[in-house]
């Protein structure tokens, strides 16, 4: 018996979204796709019952990878994303490196591929619920309150999901997952760019405090450095200079020059993207990172919590004046939380250089790892071509010497395209562009991605007979 025959009758017992009964029109698409972002935003906004309002302030320091997770802290969306995204990520290693038997051109095993997906999603979500509950996030609780927090983290997990079925099987547009990220980001670099919100030293929004700069007759540069990581015209400009940058780098290719075999050698060009490996791989660094320095914390404040143990100061040390948010002061540990912003940048010039350095590093190990387990090496795209009838001018249709002539230009781009984004979040945060670095590169990525589906689905409607050629009916 294969894993996923294993694996997918739990997931075919949890109820899901079916798919629609006949072609939803894109204005309905338009319409569910609202609706989710609207039942999202809510969720964002109520608190769980049983805990204290001061949970809001715990785990400060992971507040920046809370924008990858689309979660907000100490409502139904604690866990965000977080159970979806680490249940796809686990499926697609463990089917593109073979580690389970499975044909995704067959559509019985595609739907056992999604009811393992599912299953895992809530195994997931139960392990971080407890994870957080018994960690301390929610401070002290009683026996009762652990036991309510734990369904609502669980039900909403569970919503969330549903949410992101419906959307992927044709209710609506692209996927929840990307979705919700994309608001989460937007939310946060509208309120960091004109927030009027008062804090400790003027509005917090970048654009009223550069007006009360000006208006107080403060020197400018202030408006362009502030401490404690707080929004600043650096990350502002810095965000519009990352985001166009990332545009013009979704234009460039690489393209293979081919010929179609069964066209007499009709001669065209296959595209390999610059940014070959996408942000897949500083997405799964940052979530390496954000993993290890939250069950860090959690280890350290149990074994180690006066700093006194020297092999477990080596992983990380701790300020544990508040034992609900302990600040890293040391060790590994302390170099998986970038500075933001130039003010905390240069008071904290190791931790800055030290977490770029690791960002870069396991951006390139996972942008390799990535190509490998995915299926876009050299050896997969050059069965694909042949299967396709496709062969490179002047060699001949077999799978390896196209892999061979493959080979150079995609380990090329899988080097550059993992340095490139690696490169680009570091910097991105160093500078305190607003949404983060991870943020944009999301971002960017899912609006094309989004801007390509609507108009497909807007030419579709125009010319219906297409669907039977593209395959979509």
């Amino acid at each position: 018996m294969r894993a996923i025959d294993v694996l997918a009758p739990p997931g075919n017992a949890i109820p899901g979204p079916r798919k629609p009964a006949k072609k939803t029109s894109l204005t309905e698409k338009l319409i569910w796709t609202g609706v989710v972002l609207v039942l999202y935003l809510v969720m964002s906004d109520i608190p769980l019952y049983g805990i204290s309002s001061s949970v809001s302030s715990a785990f400060a320091q992971l507040n920046a990878f809370r924008i990858i997770f689309a979660s907000t802290n100490g409502t139904l969306m604690q866990l965000g994303i977080g159970p979806i995204v680490t249940a796809g990520l686990v499926m697609q290693i463990l089917a593109g490196s073979k580690l389970i038997d499975i044909d995704l051109s067959s559509e019985d095993d595609r739907a056992k591929f999604t009811a393992s997906q599912r299953f895992l999603t809530i195994v997931f979500a139960l392990y971080e619920s407890v994870a957080f509950i018994l960690g301390g996030a929610f401070g002290s609780l009683t026996l009762l309150d652990k036991v309510l927090v734990l369904a609502q983290l669980l039900f909403a997990s569970y919503v969330v999901m549903l949410m992101d079925e419906l959307l992927q099987k044709g209710w609506g547009i692209g996927s929840g997952v990307s979705l919700f990220i994309l608001a989460g980001v937007a939310e946060s670099v509208v309120m960091d760019s004109i927030s009027p919100v008062m804090i400790s030293g003027g509005p917090l929004g970048s654009i009223p405090y550069l007006i009360y700069v000006i208006e107080k007759h403060m020197p400018v540069w202030t408006a362009f450095i502030r401490p404690e990581g707080s929004p600043d015209m650096t990350g502002f400009i810095s965000m519009i200079a990352v985001t166009l940058l990332l545009v013009w780098l979704q234009g460039m290719s690489v393209e293979i020059p081919v010929a179609y075999e069964k066209a007499r050698g009709l001669r065209s060009k296959v595209p390999l993207q610059f940014l070959y490996v996408s942000n897949v791989p500083i997405l799964l660094a940052l979530i390496l990172f954000a993993q290890l320095l939250f069950f860090g914390e959690r280890v350290m404040t149990i074994w180690n919590p006066n700093n006194s143990n020297p092999i477990l100061n080596f992983i990380g040390t701790f300020n544990m004046t508040n034992p609900s948010n302990p600040i890293p002061t040391g060790g590994i540990l302390y170099y998986f939380q970038a500075p933001t912003g130039l003010a905390m940048t240069a008071s904290h010039p190791l931790e800055a250089i030290g977490n770029f350095a690791l960002l870069v590093g396991f951006s390139v190990i996972f942008a390799y790892l990535w190509v490998e387990v995915s299926g876009m090496g050299a050896r997969e795209q050059a069965e694909q071509m042949v299967e396709s009838g496709l062969q490179i001018p002047g060699f001949r249709r077999e799978a390896n010497v196209i892999e061979s002539r493959l080979k150079g230009p995609i380990s090329a781009l899988t080097l550059i395209s993992g340095l490139v984004v690696g490169v680009i979040a570091g910097v991105a945060d160093m500078l305190g562009a607003l949404g983060t670095g991870m943020g944009i590169l999301l971002a960017v990525g899912i609006v094309f991605q989004l801007y390509q589906q609507l108009v497909q689905e807007e030419f579709l409607e125009i010319y219906p007979g297409l669907e039977r050629f593209l395959g979509k009916s």
